[in-house]
């Protein structure tokens, strides 16, 4: 690609301001400078600014553990979104969350800009896993089990079979895991309410192959190591 290109999704900056900084001599490759701002360079090419090293890789995988109160979206003219969290060096890259978790939830939300990998994990014929963790209200009995396994009515879709393991219980408030293969808007609350279980806090604690990591504290997030990219791919068939 375009030497000015590289540079300003490497750098976080405007292609006007990358050309700039190229004419000004400020930039090097592999160690010479360089002023030409239409060389053809390689993505992984070892670029330097002011002396700066940079990277150069453009492909972006991460997981990120979301915290309650952040829309999931790549923009919202009224509210902040996850994105906020994120360098804008990997806002140039268009490294995009793969679906979403509402704003009351929390927990493991991955981003990538392989767009056919996203595509694939949400696609409910691949039957990708997500895992949650939910506090509802109310006692949950066996036949809460028995309606999630078998697939609860909502108003607009049947959602398909799920998971649901009770751990722990009374009157006032149960804890639960949910293990299932879609991912629609609200799904799970609403699964929860239909059988009359409001939703007190939702986080997601696993998305196919992986789970979130446990060091990552609210708002903190990691790249992806080859193995967990690999690992993903492998889940949905991507060579």
């Amino acid at each position: 690609m375009r030497l000015d290109r590289l540079l300003s999704q490497a750098a976080g900056l405007s292609r006007n301001e990358a050309r700039k900084l190229i004419k000004s001599g400020l930039v090097s490759l592999h160690g010479a400078i360089i002023s030409d701002v239409a060389a053809q360079v390689e993505e992984g090419s070892q670029l330097s600014l002011e002396g700066r090293p940079l990277s150069t890789q453009l492909a972006c995988h991460l997981m990120m553990n979301k915290p309650v109160g952040l829309l999931t979206a790549a923009r919202d003219s009224r509210q902040e979104t996850v994105m906020a969290l994120l360098p804008e060096r990997l806002h140039k890259l268009r490294c995009m969350p793969v679906g979403r978790l509402d704003k009351d939830s929390a927990g493991l939300l991955l981003f990538t800009t392989d767009g056919e990998l996203a595509h694939r994990l949400l696609a409910p014929q691949r039957k990708v896993t997500k895992e949650y963790r939910a506090l509802v209200s109310g006692r949950l009995d066996d036949s809460a089990r028995a309606a999630f396994a078998q697939g609860i009515a909502l108003k607009d879709f049947t959602a398909l079979p799920a998971e649901l393991v009770i751990l722990r219980r009374d009157a006032g408030q149960s804890e639960a895991l949910v293990r299932l293969q879609e991912g629609k808007h609200r799904q799970v609350r609403r699964m929860f309410q239909a059988l009359g279980h409001e939703v007190t806090a939702l986080s997601r604690l696993a998305f196919g192959p992986l789970r979130l990591d446990e060091r990552l504290q609210p708002g903190d997030w990691r790249e992806l190591s080859e193995d967990e990219v690999a690992q993903l791919k492998e889940a949905v068939k991507l060579g």
